[in-house]
């Protein structure tokens, strides 16, 4: 066995605990991580305030986390492509590669998925926010050239990479984003990078939406305080080519369709539990709606293009916490009023 591994470990809603677990030595096709970096994601959140979400909720405790880099300290039998101390991303994503949809190249839908940190399964996957993490080596991405923080946005840019992938081609297109916590602003700088002409961001925080025009925004719009903002890209049956919906509300899904022009595509990436969905106004306009979970190749590519400079994550990690600041740290990540993405330190 290997020295003590501290864990960052959800009981039920508000208690979070830092808690020792054992590591054993990785097997074949396995890697040891030292996680150095993670970020606190919109799930992570649900665990610590509310226990879940909807009809997936704690059943035993479990370790948090999906969003983690760290540096390889071990490698296990046949794996030729990682060194000792290098730096990876690591994705939460472990699909079978062998099911049906596997082999149908969505593995995102895998039927035997085993994702970090979710209490979906029972018993639960446990997650990643570990000093010492067992990983696959087919999960590490190489990641030189970044650091440990640039690297553990590979995760949450990968959800918005696989969006802009399902809305098609956004070369020349209008482009609005509903919802700017780290997906919208991550999604700014995906459809940018994707070619948007215009990108148009609403949401109803003043501080959320300066960080969207940070990120290329061609115009944020603050809903809350100007209901009607949106109201110019609904004339003439709707000027927006492609809504990304980010932040699962009802309304902004609504606003977005009757921004959308006929033919015009929706994805929804924000999970807000089920809504009502202006459906006529859907079939009429002739609008095509795509939902948008999780991702599997854009990992990589994540990391590439953060590797490149084509993409630059760095405003968007506000704040940085030791384990042993937790509580502080959770509770700064719920405040998007001060707060965009909050990473851990291990």
């Amino acid at each position: 066995m290997l020295r003590a591994n501290q864990s960052i470990v959800i009981h039920a809603a508000r208690d979070l605990r830092l808690e020792s677990r054992d590591i054993v030595k990785p097997g074949a096709g396995e890697v040891l991580i030292n996680v150095q970096a993670g970020g606190i994601c919109g799930s992570d959140l649900h665990y610590y305030q509310h226990g879940g979400f909807g009809p997936i909720q704690l059943r035993e405790p479990m370790i948090l986390g999906h969003e983690v880099s760290g540096l390889v300290a071990a490698l296990g039998a046949g794996i030729d492509n990682l060194e000792i101390g290098q730096l990876v991303a690591i994705s939460p994503s472990r699909p079978c590669h062998s099911c049906s949809y596997c082999l149908q190249d969505q593995k995102n839908h895998c039927l035997n998925m085993q994702f970090y940190g979710s209490a979906m399964p029972f018993p639960h996957i446990q997650g990643a926010f570990q000093q010492q993490l067992i990983a696959g080596a087919t999960q590490c991405v190489r990641a030189e050239g970044l650091t440990a923080s640039q690297a553990a946005m590979a995760e949450p840019l990968a959800v918005c990479l696989h969006a802009i992938a399902q809305a098609g081609d956004l070369r020349g297109k209008t482009v609005l984003i509903t919802g700017c916590g780290p997906i919208g602003c991550l999604s700014v700088l995906a459809a940018r990078h994707a070619g948007a002409a215009r990108i148009v961001a609403t949401d109803l925080s003043d501080y959320t939406l300066k960080m969207a025009l940070s990120c290329g925004a061609d115009l944020a719009l603050n809903t809350l305080t100007a209901p009607s903002a949106l109201q110019p890209y609904q004339a003439e049956k709707g000027q927006i080519d492609i809504h990304l919906e980010c932040s699962g509300a009802a309304s902004a899904l609504a606003a977005g369709v009757a921004c959308l022009r006929p033919s015009g595509t929706l994805v929804q990436l924000g999970l807000g539990g089920d809504m009502n969905v202006p459906m006529q106004a859907i079939t009429a306009k002739e609008i095509t709606l795509r939902g948008s979970f999780r991702f599997h190749a854009e990992f990589g590519v994540a990391v590439a293009l953060m590797q490149e400079g084509a993409i630059v994550v760095d405003p968007l990690i506000t704040h940085s916490f030791g384990m042993d600041a937790l509580t502080e740290a959770f509770e700064t990540a719920t405040d998007r009023s001060q707060a965009m993405k909050v990473q851990l330190r291990f």
